[in-house]
């Protein structure tokens, strides 16, 4: 089929999965890494067809803060099962343990930013050439300007004013020893995009997607669920309400939304309603006007 012929989400997923194929031709180790969210998810979709009828012919790899929603990492392991590929687990609290990372003070502490040591260190330890993320550049302004290939030099570090340009779907993949690549095949698609291709191809995605009851806490207008991870400040309370999350994260920071939808068609006219992208409800990227610039600048994901 002619490429004009292509309907909008036929012409990304090709994109995609060319992207894909390049990394496996010019990159000898890399890596898919995977969260359970919907973004990973749809990724793996894209690598299954990329390479079919062949298995993936790389892990995948989670990089576990210890601070999950129970129903993301019961899914994640059902997918591995399911797909039949390599999921490599590295935790954050080894590298705390090991003297590698140093958990924050205070009666809430986050371990998100602590991520990029252990994810940084895994790479090391791997030896991966270039790692597959699902960031989009409709997310947040940091990831707006990021390439399809983008370059880390041998500290895992991103400078995002010394860019290689990428004409004519030309991508340079060329680095020296110690260095990597971050990939990002999806950052032409929207919030919008993704479910629509989930609903499309009929994909299974954790259920804390769709609307439930859960105990939450407003902390700054940011709905935190309850969980062990989580100390109550002085005039905070828990209450019942009707949620659902649009991204899926470390439970100190991942907030969610009150919603309604319990199907995909549902969460497809929230999202085509909504005034604020996924992230507006995480609260990790309001720690200042540059947090998620900054964290990636030193390595994040």
């Amino acid at each position: 089929m002619s490429r004009y012929n292509l309907t909008h989400l036929e012409q990304l997923e090709s994109e995609a999965i060319f992207i894909m194929r390049e990394v496996a031709a010019q990159f000898e180790k890399p890596v898919l890494l995977f969260s359970g969210g919907k973004d990973s998810i749809v990724m793996v979709r894209l690598a299954q067809k990329a390479f079919w009828p062949a298995k993936i012919p790389f892990p995948l790899m989670h990089i576990d803060t210890g601070h999950n929603f129970e129903e993301t990492i019961t899914f994640r392991d059902k997918l591995v099962e399911d797909v039949g590929t390599k999921l490599i687990v590295r935790y954050v609290e080894d590298s705390i343990k090991s003297g590698r990372a140093v958990e924050e003070k205070g009666l809430n502490p986050s371990r998100n930013g602590l991520q990029t040591i252990t994810l940084l260190d895994a790479i090391e330890e791997f030896r991966f050439d270039a790692a597959f993320g699902g960031a989009r550049r409709d997310e947040e302004k940091a990831r707006a300007k990021e390439r399809f290939f983008s370059h880390r030099d041998e500290f895992g570090q991103w400078d995002p004013k010394n860019q290689r340009p990428e004409l004519w779907n030309i991508f340079n993949g060329k680095k020296h020893m110690g260095e990597h690549f971050r990939v990002f095949p999806l950052s032409n698609w929207t919030e919008m995009d993704v479910w629509q291709y989930i609903a499309s191809e009929k994909l299974r995605i954790p259920s804390i997607y769709f609307s439930h009851k859960r105990t939450i806490v407003n902390r700054n207008d940011v709905l935190l669920a309850q969980s062990a991870f989580i100390t109550l400040l002085e005039g905070e309370v828990y209450e019942e309400k009707t949620v659902r999350f649009r991204t899926v994260g470390d439970m100190t920071c991942t907030g969610a939304v009150e919603s309604d939808a319990g199907t995909l068609e549902d969460i497809i006219q929230e999202v085509a309603s909504a005034r604020i992208t996924e992230r507006g409800a995480r609260a990790d990227d309001r720690r200042s006007e540059a947090a998620m610039e900054d964290r990636k600048k030193q390595g994040y994901f």
